[in-house]
Formats: C-alpha cells, sequence, structure tokens
C-alpha cells in the first residue's frame, strides 16, 4: 500500500520502518524539517533498538521517503496514520492541538485528490476525537471521500519492533467498512487477533489500558515499601502473586460491576492498610481501596432509586453466587440503604436459609438486618409479586430468566451483567454499562 505517517516522533517513527519492512512504500510527514530528513536519509530521531537499521534498509530499497509537505503526502498516498503528539494540557486534559492541525491539513490536501483516502488516528486521543476528525474532514471534503477509523498503539519504548511484530491484538474503531478493509490490509503480515469496535471504545481503550499498567506498578511498589518496613522483601511476595495465573494474571475480577465483599477481601485489605499505618508508611492507592467499593453501593442504591419506584426486589444477598455468605456482601448494606429510604424489599437468594446461618455469618446478617428473615421470600415468583424495580445483583441462569418472563412494565437495576437482549423492552438501568 502507498502510506503516509504524520508526525514521524516515537510512534511514527516506528511506523514508517515497520511498514517499509512489510512492503508498503511510506512517506513520512513532519513540520520539523530536521526530523523529516534524519528519517528521510536513514536516521532515526528517537533512541530505538533495531530502528535506525530498519529505517536505513527502507531507504535504500526506495519503500521511505519523507515531507513537510501535507498535500504531497496526500497525493502519494492511499491511507495516512495521524500519530502526532498529544501531551499534557491544561488541567491534565490531552492538549489536541497537533491532531486538529493535521486533520485540516489533510482535509485541505484532499481537495486536490480526486481518489478516496482512508484517515487512520494512531495518536491516544479521550473519547470523541475521531468524530470531531469527521467533522473537520467533512467540512472540507466531499461525502463519501474520507473513510476514518481510530487505531491506538501499543508499542513500549524499548520494545516496540518487537510489540509492533507481535501485539496482543490489532484494534481498530471504525463505523466505516471501506476503513476497516484498508488497515486490515495494511497490517496482514501481523500475525494476532483482529478486533473492531465503535470508535469511542478504542479510543477509551488506550487510556484505560495505560492507566491500569500505572496501577499495577503503584500496586507492587506500596506492597513493597509496606513489606520492607516489616522486614520481608516484597519481591518475593509479588513474584509469588505473579506465578498465580489463575487468578492474579488473568482476566479474573476485571469485569465492571458491583462492589466486592466476603470474608476475606475486605478485611485482608484494612488489614493491609492498618499494618501500613502502623509501620508509617504511606499507601495511598491500597488506602482509597475501600472508599472507592463503598462508592459503588452508593451508585447502585441511586440507580435503583432514580426509578422512583419503592417496591423492589433483590436478586441475590450473598456476596457471590453459589454461597450463603453474608459477611461484608454489598447486597446488604444495599437493602439496608434502600430500606432506610422507605423502600418495601423483597430478597431472594435460595442459598441464604435463615435457618441455616450459623456463627460470624449469622452475627453479620442479624447486625445489619436484624429483620433479614422477614424479607426473604422462599420463590423468585414471591420476590417480583407487585414489584416495580428488580435488583440483580449477579447473573444467574435462573435471575437471568427471572428478569425474562418479568412483567412489561417492571424496572431492571443490573449489577451484574446480564445479556441484554434478554430484557427485552423493560426500562433498563446498568451500573457500569
Amino acid at each position: 500500500m502507498r502510506v503516509s505517517v504524520f508526525g514521524v516522533g516515537y510512534v511514527g517513527t516506528v511506523s514508517v520502518a515497520c511498514l517499509a519492512r512489510d512492503g508498503h512504500d511510506v512517506i513520512g510527514v513532519d513540520a520539523n524539517a530536521n526530523k523529516a530528513r534524519a528519517v528521510g536519509e536513514g536516521r532515526s530521531p528517537v533512541v530505538e533498538p533495531g530502528l535506525e537499521a530498519l529505517l536505513r534498509e527502507g531507504v535504500a530499497v526506495g519503500r521511505i521517503r519523507t515531507t513537510t509537505n501535507p498535500v504531497e503526502a496526500i497525493l502519494s498516498s492511499d491511507v495516512s496514520l495521524v500519530s502526532v503528539g498529544t501531551p499534557p494540557g491544561h488541567g491534565g486534559a490531552p492538549d489536541l492541538t497537533a491532531v486538529w492541525k493535521v486533520t485540516e491539513e489533510i482535509a485541505a490536501a484532499m481537495a486536490a485528490k480526486e481518489s478516496e483516502h482512508t484517515f487512520v488516528l494512531r495518536s491516544t486521543v479521550p473519547v470523541g476525537t475521531l468524530d470531531r476528525c469527521g467533522q473537520i474532514v467533512a467540512s472540507r471534503c466531499l461525502p463519501g471521500r474520507m473513510h476514518l477509523a481510530c487505531n491506538p498503539e501499543f508499542l513500549r519504548e524499548g520494545s516496540s519492533i518487537a510489540d509492533y511484530d507481535q501485539p496482543a491484538y490489532t484494534l481498530v474503531g471504525t463505523r466505516d467498512d471501506r476503513a476497516r478493509q484498508v488497515v486490515e490490509h495494511l497490517y496482514s503480515t501481523i500475525d494476532a487477533p483482529f478486533i473492531i469496535v465503535e470508535p469511542e471504545v478504542a479510543e477509551m481503550t488506550k487510556t484505560v489500558m495505560n492507566a491500569w499498567h500505572a496501577t499495577k506498578i503503584t500496586f507492587a511498589n506500596e506492597i513493597g515499601r509496606l513489606a520492607r518496613s516489616i522486614g520481608v522483601d516484597g519481591r518475593q511476595v509479588m513474584d509469588l502473586l505473579v506465578r498465580d495465573r489463575k487468578l492474579n494474571i488473568s482476566p479474573t475480577y476485571l469485569r465492571p460491576g458491583f462492589a466486592y465483599g466476603g470474608s476475606c477481601l475486605p478485611k485482608d485489605v484494612l488489614g493491609l492498610i492498618a499494618q501500613a499505618r502502623a509501620a508509617d508508611v504511606s499507601v495511598p492507592l491500597l488506602a482509597s481501596l475501600p472508599l472507592s467499593n463503598a462508592e459503588v453501593v452508593e451508585q447502585a442504591t441511586r440507580l435503583t432509586l432514580d426509578g422512583r419506584n419503592r417496591r423492589i426486589a433483590v436478586l441475590g444477598l450473598a456476596f457471590k453466587a453459589n454461597t450463603d455468605d453474608l459477611r461484608e456482601s454489598a447486597a446488604v448494606t444495599l437493602v439496608k440503604r434502600l430500606l432506610g429510604e422507605g423502600c418495601r424489599v423483597r430478597i431472594y437468594d435460595k442459598e441464604v436459609h435463615a435457618a441455616r446461618l450459623v456463627g460470624s455469618n449469622l452475627d453479620y446478617i442479624t447486625e445489619n438486618l436484624p429483620h433479614f428473615q422477614e424479607l426473604l421470600v422462599p420463590s423468585i415468583t414471591e420476590a417480583l409479586e407487585d414489584c416495580e424495580t428488580i435488583v440483580v445483583t449477579y447473573a444467574t441462569p435462573e435471575f437471568q430468566d427471572a428478569v425474562d418472563a418479568a412483567p412489561p412494565g417492571v424496572r431492571v437495576v443490573d449489577l451484574a451483567g446480564l445479556d441484554e437482549k434478554m430484557v427485552g423492552g423493560r426500562a433498563y438501568a446498568g451500573i457500569a454499562w
């Protein structure tokens, strides 16, 4: 393919080199003449293992050239990758000045071009940026001439060529079938899943991934500081943590939904915070976990009360499915809040039977919901009778079927991630979707 890459900084230069290596004819574009000249001569403007060798090879075989002229680049290519910088701006929001400038330049250059063109946004941007680029293009370009997609990069400095060649997946956000085909062909030599999503999902995924990486680093560092303060080698602790690929290094627990609870997570998080306090070690990330978890319950309460209904059926009282453990269950706290707001609440949970509860489990529910036996009903049918809102705290086939069979006028508050297609035409509110 004939490809133009706007912005020959870190990501752009790596893209130029790898695309040329894979057989594409690439023209790098940058307003900085020195950077453009360096790449055009096979010299890398950034330090990256193996990058300069690829640039030299691409220049030698005639697959790489550069320019400072956007019109020349557009007339010489069929697809443009926009890889300009988006540095922090006022208040921390990214400064998109370069994105808007390049988009205007590409749209203006299309006036001199008769064929169609594909615009691929690679820069890290906030949600809605590609749509705004589309509006800019639409104001300058004939309808149907430009096809747009968002294709966030996941390159790490120091291993960017390997990351380019072996990504976890290629992510493309677009509503344009022509743009999808072009990007798929562009990366046809890369053996990785090709995932198509809405542009907004692709835009947000990149920033969320970086925030997750920052969270992991911060968590490991806080554990390291705490471990050292009590005479433990934090490296050994974290090494054992990452060896567990069933729960710790896995998709487990990484789905949005209701708050965590049970006899372990709340207790152990508070225990670590107490240890840190005793050792005078600051652990702001760990300390924020209970606060953030409590906010989920607050949100669930607001979501339930937003319907202005007061007859509520709560499906699921234990802290998760297939257990009768009520200790620190977020559902218990939610019910307590709803009762405090004057709601009539009926609860169904086939695993929770008042006569079977013993020990600390019984003590916890008795302390927090003294009359919980009066709220429990033996069947879903009885729970749903005359209710106005169904609150689902975990997604089981039984609860899914119950929602599907409920009267059309009943509102559904989904805290667990039901199959929305099964909800039908009912009023529906998901906690994080």
